[in-house]
């Protein structure tokens, strides 16, 4: 059965959500040149200028791969492969270095709390601090140079179960600190910034298709509090979720049954969400990046639970 969790406020009130579903869906979708390496369970990043897709499952198994996009080329090819094979792995840009943090790296999901810092200058990754809690299926985004880790999971005894960390590091100290927990521990969820405030939308239980969520909470740094906003309209995980035109655009995800078209956009300043023009197919575990007036999404499996796409999609509003 698919939970859904009660829109409770840990501080601030938010306005009654509302999803605008009349007429047709705002946006188109088009094709770009595709990934060279069919994947899932990707992690992605806009790095001077160029789409960096990392890690993932692939056929032959768990990627290292690294391959880069030149938007002025259309041409992909391949950089650096990451220190060791990841998958449900993260990637942020501070000061134009990449940090890949977190992940699983093994066949049976061994969770890992490392911290790689890739330099494009030497084509060479780093390894930095470890993270204090060691998670995959977590998400990570960026708030004045410091990388927010949140959520995840990790393995008790047999089990995986979500944790509720909320960790940030710091590139130019090379430091770990830990900051309010989130509210509504859970994986596979995405996190966006919006003016300097934290999105973390959706998810699931204990890395379990079958418990999906339609969690909407908001960390504010400058409060260190965290509140809970108009829930997603379409609970799922294995979403990815950008900012275009002032609105948190969310991607993609699966559940038991099916994987997801959806493109659900939330509106900080009102509260509500809107229903935009949907991927022409199902993805989860895609990555996506927002270029200028364009939000690009790549690879994700078409199935549930498996699978892998060299997909690479343009959104855009025009």
């Amino acid at each position: 059965m698919k939970r859904l969790l009660p829109a409770l406020v840990f501080g601030m009130s938010w306005v009654a959500f509302a999803v605008a579903l009349a007429g047709t869906p705002a946006g188109s979708w088009k094709p770009l040149s595709p990934l060279p390496t069919p994947r899932t369970e990707v992690a992605a990043a806009l790095l001077d200028g160029t789409i960096f897709v990392l890690g993932g499952f692939t056929q032959s198994g768990i990627a290292d791969q690294v391959e880069a996009w030149n938007p002025a080329t259309g041409n992909w090819e391949s950089r650096a492969p990451l220190p060791r094979p990841l998958h449900h792995t993260t990637a942020s840009v501070v000061d134009g270095k990449l940090y890949v943090i977190g992940g699983f790296y093994s066949g049976m999901w061994t969770p890992i709390d490392t911290t790689y810092e890739y330099d494009p200058k030497t084509d060479a990754w780093t390894e930095k601090s470890p993270m204090p809690t060691g998670r995959g299926g977590l998400a990570a985004a960026v708030i004045d140079g410091k990388i927010h880790c949140i959520g995840g999971a990790h393995r008790k005894l047999f089990r995986m179960v979500n944790t509720p960390a909320h960790e940030v590091y710091d590139p130019k100290t090379d430091k770990w600190e830990s900051l309010p927990p989130l509210p509504t521990p859970r994986d596979h969820l995405a996190a966006s910034v919006f003016e300097g405030q934290l999105y973390v939308i959706g998810g699931r239980i204990n890395v379990n298709y079958n418990d999906n969520l339609n969690v909407n909470e908001m960390y504010d740094p400058a409060l260190r509090k965290w509140t809970a906003l108009a829930p997603l309209p379409t609970p799922r995980s294995g979403i990815t979720s950008q900012v275009l035109a002032g609105k948190i655009h969310v991607l993609g995800g699966e559940s038991a049954e099916k994987t997801f078209t959806e493109n659900e956009a939330f509106d900080p300043k009102s509260g509500t969400w809107t229903a935009m023009a949907p991927m022409p197919e199902g993805r989860h575990g895609l990555a996506s990046v927002a270029i200028g007036q364009t939000l690009h999404v790549m690879a994700g499996g078409p199935r549930p639970g498996g699978g892998g796409s060299n997909t690479h999609l343009a959104f855009s509003l025009d």
